[in-house]
């Protein structure tokens, strides 16, 4: 394997640190509240970033996504390129591929995810209509990848928290399907259609509460889509989760090597830099499982265990990276205002989203177990 980035991946890389360092500073962030920031959305798409993922590939958002994590930019990159860019663009049909894509490349559509990690039930109801979809259980249809028409159906349930929901046009809804044990589908329904409300959440992520009553939507691939985009999201907010822990970490060590007692740096103390050590080699940890991930899925590699893998070291040892950097500022570190606190809050935010340390590890378990028993 080779993660050494290519040249486009590397020049995108390089101007999303650009963008993301003129405009993500802490008094814009702070200004914003919850709400994302609509000017940095706007240079972002006006630089091609998001349209540039179908060409650097999965691996190539991952490092995308570090760069926002270093500043904890609110913007709903990730979640509109997971489950909006790639997801129609592996997994649609040959038509919505040409009527959804253009707004996703170019900024003016903005795609979410309504997946288990805000809980709810959803039940999608397939109608016969246009594409002569058979009536039959919950979520039971097939819709091959470029098949002229996806099936189209009604969807009625609840989401609790959508992350990013607040800034989307289009939500792809995670649908259980009861015939296949543990199975979804995805179904894509638009945001007008549904009724929404604002959701705080630890993170200020601008998200909010997914009611659908009988809203129409269309069903996104067949067999299958629904573990490669989750696993997809997994590696891509794995690689944000590297990101925040880098931005927590850097600001510590400026911290420590400014702030002085007794007359020394509090970086030169010992047990300061066993903490900073212990917090970098997680960092690194949750960087180099994401990129394996990532860097497997763009060769057409199987890679659900890697993003498994990935998703529990940014859980696990995410957490404790922004515990470390919070903690290695002292007293400043429980201001609320200090900007190595949105680190916390963030990290917090994405130990838990798309499964917790525990459940993604039992989920593991459970794929290893299934593949020993073949």
């Amino acid at each position: 394997m080779d993660f050494t980035p290519t040249d486009g991946q590397t020049a995108a890389r390089e101007l999303a640190a650009e963008i993301f360092g003129d405009l993500s500073t802490p008094e814009r962030l702070a200004a914003a509240g919850t709400a994302s920031d609509a000017e940095l959305w706007k240079a972002l798409c006006a630089a091609g970033l998001p349209g540039a993922v179908e060409d650097v590939g999965l691996l190539g958002l991952v490092l995308l996504m570090e760069e926002q994590g270093r500043v904890t930019a609110q913007v709903p990159l990730a979640a509109s390129c997971v489950y909006g860019l790639l997801a129609v663009a592996v997994h649609g049909t040959e038509e919505q591929r040409g009527r959804l894509l253009p707004g996703l490349r170019d900024g003016t559509a903005v795609a979410t995810g309504a997946f288990p990690a805000g809980g709810g039930v959803v039940v999608a109801s397939p109608q016969e209509g246009a594409t002569g979809a058979p009536e039959g259980p919950a979520g039971s249809l097939d819709a091959p990848t470029g098949s002229p028409e996806a099936p189209t159906g009604s969807l009625t349930g609840a989401v609790p928290w959508v992350p990013w929901l607040r800034d989307a046009t289009h939500v792809l809804v995670a649908v259980p399907d009861h015939i296949r044990r543990g199975g979804h589908s995805l179904w894509m329904v638009r945001v007008a259609d549904a009724a929404t409300e604002p959701v705080e959440l630890t993170a200020p992520w601008a998200a909010g509460r997914l009611v659908l009553d009988g809203t129409p939507g269309e069903r996104i691939g067949g067999v299958g889509a629904y573990a490669d985009v989750l696993a997809s999201a997994r590696t891509a907010f794995a690689g944000l989760q590297a990101g925040v822990c880098a931005g927590s970490l850097a600001r510590a060590v400026a911290h420590t090597n400014e702030r002085e007692q007794f007359g020394r740096p509090l970086a030169a103390k010992q047990g300061v830099q066993l903490r900073a050590a212990d917090a970098y080699m997680d960092t690194e940890a949750i960087r180099v499982t994401a990129y394996e991930a990532a860097w497997r899925r763009d060769a057409s590699l199987a890679y659900g265990e890697h993003a498994l893998t990935a998703a529990w070291w940014a859980s696990e040892a995410g957490k404790r990276v922004v515990h470390a950097g919070q903690h290695l500022h002292g007293g400043m570190g429980a201001d609320l205002d200090h900007p190595v606190h949105r680190h916390f809050l963030w990290g917090r935010q994405l130990d838990a989203y798309l499964g917790c340390g525990s459940e993604v590890l039992a989920e593991l378990g459970d794929v290893i177990a299934e593949e020993e028993s073949v």
